[in-house]
């Protein structure tokens, strides 16, 4: 087939699974050329380029990257035929709406799914997805991982990608140390991720290039953990897959990509945060996943927030600063700083929006739901500066971090802080100890290491 008559495709992403669905289905397709990938979500990441040593001898130029909004002109300019959605988190109606201008000009439109995307391992493999992003997946990720070396066996992360940096350097990433996250120069979000796993002595993977990730992963684990980014699907073929639904937000679990995808897969369902949730938003969540997914195994959970000082909260007029994804893309307009300081009778929560300075006076506008919290954005050295400044603006008693790590390892403050952490508690019967057999699930248990010493059990098979 001569270059002129092979199809001609855009990948719609957000430098993760768009990458993913290139290197599994795409990268050495010979009917395929990929023209493009747009960009949406995340900032600071069109305009680069992907580069020749991931896209292969077809692509000795690399494939451009360009913002989301250059979509229509793109699929005239290049004349495309196919456009594949690749990211996570979108309402269903977006994702339509979005279908059909597509169709408008001229080209199909598509999604690709597990039996293309998903890597075999020749491990157990668990995974934790969400359906939709600020669910509360590390705090489970981490309860999983406990519950894996209770049983003796070394569990190793593979994170969901962000590879906002450069990508063939960020190929395949190994993070053992606080060093690794300064080499390779993480963003705020990526130690939001990576460091409460470093902090619990766990060795977490993640890039671009996942068939080689989930190689390395597999050289020092007994059993591979898939801790899911937003709401979208496992790249690695889970033996037991988890999925969190979100009693603060009744209704989204049936209403946003590819998050619903995900209720219908799970094995494994759990309701967290019903330790802070209106009792008729839980009942109408369990209702859901009843009619969604009745074979699925629901777990009760609470998320207690532990607070390190109280003191610097209650009666206090406090900044809260919370989960930068959690509140942009995944909507939600508080999270675990926000819980804490009501609980703990802050005095107020000061409103950072007249203090907010550069990019962060354009996070508000786009999102105009948040008004006493202030996302921990920090994509860049330069975000991060403006984050820093405006939350030395804000005039405040304290500063309550929300997010899953200390920021103050990252920040120079002028105002003490207290940070708000959270675990997750099982409620009754069954719980995450019952979800994971012992043995752990897997087709292929002559294949597994360190399993010698279980006790004799029913191994659990998935077609």
């Amino acid at each position: 087939m001569t270059i002129s008559q092979r199809r001609r495709v855009i990948i719609m992403g957000a430098a993760g699974r768009d990458f993913h669905n290139f290197q599994c289905c795409y990268r050495d397709n010979p009917d395929i050329e990929v023209v493009a990938f747009t960009a949406a979500q995340i900032p600071n990441i069109a305009g680069r380029c992907y580069p020749p040593m991931l896209a292969g001898p077809q692509y000795p130029n690399g494939i451009p990257i360009y913002p989301e909004a250059e979509l229509g002109t793109l699929i005239s300019t290049h004349r495309v035929d196919d456009v594949v959605f690749a990211y996570s988190d979108v309402a269903n109606q977006t994702v339509m709406t979005i279908a059909q201008m597509v169709l408008a000009a001229g080209a199909n439109f598509s999604l690709l799914g597990a039996h293309d995307t998903m890597l075999p391992s020749h491990l157990p493999v668990i995974a934790v997805c969400a359906v939709r992003t600020g669910c509360g997946k590390s705090a489970v990720t981490r309860r999983v991982l406990d519950i894996v070396r209770q049983r003796g066996l070394r569990p190793v992360v593979i994170r969901h990608p962000m590879p906002y940096g450069d990508l063939a350097e960020q190929r395949v990433q190994r993070f053992a140390t606080y060093d690794d996250l300064h080499r390779h120069h993480c963003t705020i979000e990526e130690r939001e991720e990576y460091e409460p796993h470093l902090d619990q002595g766990t060795v977490v993977y993640a890039g671009v290039d996942y068939q080689a990730i989930l190689a390395a992963a597999e050289t020092e684990a007994d059993v591979i953990i898939w801790d899911g980014g937003n709401n979208d699907l496992p790249f690695i073929q889970p033996d037991v897959h988890i999925c969190l639904v979100d009693p603060h937000r009744p209704g989204h679990e049936s209403q946003y990509y590819p998050g619903s995808a995900n209720l219908l897969m799970a094995d494994v369902v759990v309701v967290p945060k019903e330790d802070t949730a209106e009792p008729s938003h839980i009942q109408q969540v369990k209702d859901t996943v009843q009619r969604m997914n009745p074979r699925a195994m629901v777990i009760d959970a609470a998320s207690p927030p532990r607070v390190g000082d109280p003191a610097l909260i209650t009666g206090k007029r406090v900044l809260v600063v919370e989960d930068g994804p959690t509140l942009t893309h995944g909507g939600l307009a508080y999270g675990a700083g926000s819980i804490a300081a009501h609980h703990l009778g802050a005095s107020e929560c000061v409103d950072p929006r007249p203090y907010a300075i550069g990019s962060l006076v354009d996070t508000f506008s786009t999102y105009p739901a948040l008004h006493d919290v202030l996302p921990a954005m920090g994509y860049s050295d330069h975000q991060v500066a403006e984050l820093e400044a405006t939350i030395n603006a804000v005039p405040c008693e304290a500063v309550v971090f929300g997010t899953p790590i200390d920021l103050r390892r990252v920040l120079t403050l002028h105002h003490p802080a207290v940070r708000v952490r959270y675990h997750v508690e099982d409620i009754g019967q069954p719980t995450l100890v019952d979800a994971l057999p012992d043995p752990l699930i897997k087709k292929h248990s002559d294949l597994i290491r360190a399993l010698h010493h279980a006790p004799c059990s029913v191994w659990v098979m998935r077609g």
